[in-house]
């Protein structure tokens, strides 16, 4: 293996989606080919609509990240449709895992690599590349598929975008759901433990993928762009409250314009005039699903009465994105348990003053003392979000710069790029035996 060249194949079927988990797969293979000449990056995507320039072009726009193509290849996946959440109304869990089978099954065929990289959570693949095609098993965790609190909401029948009323509402459906998912969460940590080495993306997933798949993960933060966004200017913000989130529904931008109508509410004052705050959602829109969910966000920003309050920015570019970076003065946050939270990071590195869900990575990793000081604010429902809002807003500039500068340091220090490469570099050297390049 030493000096033959070595196939590194990177399950990721939405490769092309520019969020957080893409800036992972790219930072990754950027950190491969400065240091590993003989090594193949092979990237299994079901984007057949664009080119290997095309994504090799948005990489560059998006993520300022330059690969080089000589030493990456793409493997085309036609059938990705079997892992799109539309196609199971129902059992939607079961559905796309069992579908990721078909879909690792077309990518293996199509080029077994010598080590399989799943980078975006597909763990039944995991005894499909091991037992039939032969290859050494590698994951990076952004969140569990199942989890024990996804298991508690049921039991507690509280709603959610994973727990719809009808099952809320009724015993024997939420008796029911809970059995499926006992099920399925065997099923998974069986998966799970097909995997030789497990990297994971936070405090949160750690605690319940060891838990699930009986292993000992090593936490390896993802990279974030704090080298460029702490460049960006601390003085000269606007009133202008900003989300970075794919439009997802575990997202919950639903949340966001609630928090923001409670706000206005309680200050008519920051409606318009010289104290009018505004929010900016800014996401990607993957597929028809994602711009149904835009076109309803819309509506209900007209049936809230926000309108005028709220703009969307739509697949923005990274210049774009940064604009309003150095602009806003909050970046808000909403989703239960995220697994991590890289657009709480860069809000930090950035300059702005986050307010992010009291769960999950945010409330674990991100949002937490630093030098003993602040470093944001916490909510968890619209009447907290609206006045931890008003916090921030009330804020005299030397308060606000301090939590500025503390929570600027706090991800340079913890969540750069340089600390994943250099994490990511060190597992693969020493579990995989890759061998430095001569050049």
């Amino acid at each position: 293996m030493k000096n033959s060249l070595l196939i590194l194949g990177f399950f990721h079927p939405y490769c092309n989606a520019g969020g957080g988990g893409e800036r992972v797969l790219w930072t990754a293979i950027h950190s491969i080919q400065e240091k590993y000449s003989h090594v193949m990056c092979v990237v299994y995507t079901g984007d057949t609509d664009v080119s290997k320039e095309e994504i090799l072009e948005k990489v560059k726009t998006r993520f300022s990240i330059e690969l080089n193509p000589d030493s990456i290849v793409f493997v085309f996946l036609n059938n990705r449709y079997w892992v799109e959440d539309s196609r199971y109304p129902r059992f939607t869990l079961l559905g796309q895992s069992l579908g990721s089978i078909a879909l690792g099954f077309e990518a293996l065929k199509k080029l077994t690599p010598d080590i399989y990289f799943d980078t975006m959570g597909y763990a039944f693949t995991y005894p499909l590349a091991k037992k039939i095609f032969g290859c050494r098993v590698a994951a990076y965790v952004h969140y569990p598929t199942i989890s024990s609190d996804m298991l508690n909401k049921v039991q507690e029948r509280r709603p959610g975008f994973n727990n719809d009323n009808l099952i809320a509402q009724s015993r024997v459906f939420s008796t029911g759901k809970i059995w499926y998912y006992k099920i399925f969460a065997y099923l998974y940590s069986l998966a799970g433990s097909f995997a030789e080495i497990v990297m994971v993306n936070s405090t949160w997933t750690k605690g319940h993928i060891d838990q699930l798949w009986g292993v000992n993960s090593k936490i390896v933060y993802p990279p974030c762009d704090t080298a460029s966004l702490s460049k960006l200017p601390l003085d000269g913000r606007q009133r202008v409250i900003v989300s970075v989130a794919q439009f997802r529904p575990e997202k919950d931008h639903l949340l966001q314009l609630h928090s923001l109508h409670r706000l206005l509410l309680n200050h008519p004052n920051f409606r318009e005039g010289r104290e009018k705050v505004e929010l900016v959602l800014i996401g990607s829109s993957r597929n028809a699903n994602d711009d149904i969910r835009v076109a309803k966000l819309r509506e209900k920003c007209k049936e809230l009465d926000i309108m005028d309050n709220v703009k969307f920015e739509i697949n923005a570019s990274f210049q774009v994105l940064v604009d309003w970076l150095s602009k806003a003065k909050v970046g808000i946050h909403t989703m239960w348990n995220e697994h991590f939270g890289i657009g709480v990071v860069e809000y930090m590195a950035a300059g702005i003053i986050t307010v992010a869900h009291n769960s999950g990575g945010p409330k674990m990793d991100i949002v937490i003392s630093h030098n003993g000081q602040r470093t944001g604010f916490l909510a968890n429902d619209p009447e907290t979000f609206a006045s931890e809002l008003f916090k921030v807003f009330s804020l005299s500039d030397a308060e606000s710069r301090n939590i500025q500068i503390n929570a600027r340091e706090h991800a340079t220090i913890h969540f750069s790029e340089h600390v994943f490469q250099d994490a990511i570099l060190k597992l693969f050297e020493s579990i995989f035996g890759l061998n430095k390049s001569n050049s």
